[in-house]
């Protein structure tokens, strides 16, 4: 017998049980329902409209409102008349009712109706405790046939599920043997099932897999094909993107994620031309483009923009280009923390701005004498609060500058401007710096004929950054010069110090931001200065430059673009 038929046998009895307990119980149901609704419409209502006639008789004073409601309910009554007696009754309630409506306080016709009421009642009564009794007789009889049936179907089901389920599991259980004896590569595993139904022939086609598998295992292309399928698996469970190319440039294989990006499936595209997936393809097009100086893509993934790092990678056979690999990182983590730091630096060094400018006002009034005298020691600490102040000031508009350059929200008023103007600003806010050095300050400006183009004040605070800058590392007495020349449709400022220099293997980092050059003291500034005073230049069209020899001083130096009027 084929398995299919045992199991509709077995599944065909089921059905037949169920549905023949389905009809038994509905039945059931539908007849006590039916003997409740009986009782119910015909001798509960009736009850509920005596009792309401009851209570009206006892009204005091029996006017028109209690005998309007009182006939209501004798409608009501007169509607719902089902057992031997209650019509007589309920017309005589009738007739007395119509002559108390011209006599309400005739004692006699109320007692008379009374009794016609109770005796309504009582008829009613009566018929349910009669119906009642026959509804629980029907309710034993049907629940007594119901467990006969439910029993009889019980036992043939119990044996079902006792034998049947012996029918399916054995070969099932051998089946998972044979399946876990290939899966730990043990190709000599046969299974021998006697059911000549589908297991069996599950079982012999089971048996010329094996065969076949063990065959398959001791060939060399299997070798290959496993060590194929092992690196794709890798490769599809790597979080970044991955597109192999042949030397043609072929698409060879795309991994998960790369699918994911491209909006392409593998075996859609697999042997593919690239340069022709790339036509119809935005970011195919991105990544074939072997010119762009781009390494950092910006895709929209997961619902969001998500950062990319990209790498192409020649893949070589005895220094010949075989392929490449495309791999595109995903740096999107690294670019919402760093987002999150600047948020942080930003809030921070604002809320720092306030308190540290109270601080710096208390130390000045402090030196008023009209606040008070202050003794010598007194004057010292006064005075050292004061630069400490001013250099945690100084960081602070460090750290909010570096955050307008982090969110790319650099705010520039270009305007036309005299290089006299920027020289004067940033040579008067170092001027007592220098002074207490006694540093000479040259200067050689050779460009007053002519503007720039440039935020002043941004302009300014570089020029400024760059002078400071040359007085911390340049030795008392010593001298710093500050030049402008034109060059290219340019003016370039420089400034030149006789310091201590900087090597030439920092030059290179030397705008990076937090960089500062080994041996520097920590007191000296953040780190952050210079970074910002690249950022600020370039983003006026300009460029800035360092040249320095150690040991005989450094040359910082910007240009900014020439205002031509037309």
């Amino acid at each position: 017998m084929r398995l299919k038929t045992k199991l509709s046998i077995g599944i065909g009895f089921l059905f037949i049980a169920i549905l023949i307990s389905g009809i038994l119980g509905i039945y059931s149901i539908h007849q006590l329902k039916k003997d409740a609704r009986l009782i119910l419409e015909d001798n509960y209502e009736t009850l509920v409209y005596s009792n309401n006639m009851l209570s009206l008789m006892d009204r005091v004073p029996f006017d028109s409102a209690v005998l309007r409601e009182f006939n209501d309910n004798l409608v009501k009554q007169e509607a719902n008349i089902t057992e031997q007696g209650e019509a007589a009754a309920t017309a005589a309630v009738r007739n007395i009712f119509e002559q108390l409506k011209h006599d309400p306080d005739n004692d006699s016709l109320q007692s008379i109706i009374r009794r016609k009421i109770y005796q309504i009642n009582t008829a009613n009564q009566q018929a349910i405790f009669r119906k009642n009794t026959l509804a629980e007789s029907n309710a034993r009889r049907f629940s007594n046939f119901t467990m006969i049936i439910f029993g009889f179907l019980a036992l043939i089901a119990f044996t079902l599920a006792v034998n049947f389920p012996g029918i399916i599991s054995e070969p099932v259980k051998a089946l998972a043997d044979g399946i876990k004896a290939i899966v730990n590569k043990d190709y000599s595993k046969r299974i021998r099932i006697s059911q000549h139904d589908e297991f069996g022939e599950l079982a012999q086609a089971f048996n010329s897999m094996a065969e076949k598998l063990d065959e398959y295992e001791h060939s060399n292309l299997a070798k290959i094909k496993f060590e194929k399928s092992r690196i794709d698996t890798i490769i599809n469970q790597m979080n970044d993107g991955i597109i192999g190319l042949d030397e043609n440039r072929n698409l060879l294989f795309l991994n998960k994620v790369a699918e994911k990006l491209l909006g392409l499936r593998e075996v859609e595209i697999m042997g593919q031309y690239a340069p022709d997936i790339a036509v119809n393809n935005d970011l195919m097009r991105s990544l074939l483009k072997t010119d762009s100086p781009a390494k950092e893509l910006k895709i929209f993934a997961d619902q969001k923009e998500s950062y990319f790092h990209l790498d192409i990678l020649n893949v070589t056979n005895n220094e010949k280009v075989i392929g490449q690999v495309i791999v595109l990182r995903n740096i999107t983590p690294f670019h919402e923390l760093n987002e999150a730091k600047t948020n942080f630096i930003a809030t921070i060094s604002h809320e720092l701005k306030t308190p540290i400018a109270s601080i710096k006002m208390s130390a000045q009034l402090l030196t008023d004498t009209r606040v008070g005298a202050v003794n010598r020691e007194q004057e010292e600490l006064v005075k050292s609060i004061t630069d400490d102040a001013n250099r945690l000031l100084k960081i602070t508009s460090e750290l909010l500058n570096i955050s307008q350059v982090e969110t790319g929200h650099i705010q520039l008023k270009i305007e036309p401007v005299s290089p006299d103007i920027i020289i004067d600003n940033a040579t008067n806010t170092v001027s007592a710096l220098a002074q207490q050095k006694n540093i000479a300050l040259r200067i050689h400006n050779n460009t007053h004929a002519y503007k720039i183009m440039t935020d002043p004040e941004k302009t300014a605070w570089v020029l400024t950054n760059f002078l400071t800058n040359a007085v911390k590392y340049s030795p008392e007495d010593g001298e710093i010069e500050l030049t402008t020349t034109i060059r290219n449709n340019s003016v370039e400022f420089s400034v030149a110090d006789h310091g201590r220099g900087i090597e030439e293997k920092y030059l290179s980092r030397i705008f990076d931001r937090y960089f500062k050059v080994p041996g520097t003291p920590e007191k000296v500034g953040t780190g952050l200065g210079l970074s910002i005073s690249r950022e600020f230049i370039e983003a006026q069209g300009g460029n800035i430059w360092v040249d320095s020899t150690l040991g005989e001083g450094s040359t910082f130096g910007f240009t900014l673009p020439l205002f031509t009027a037309e």
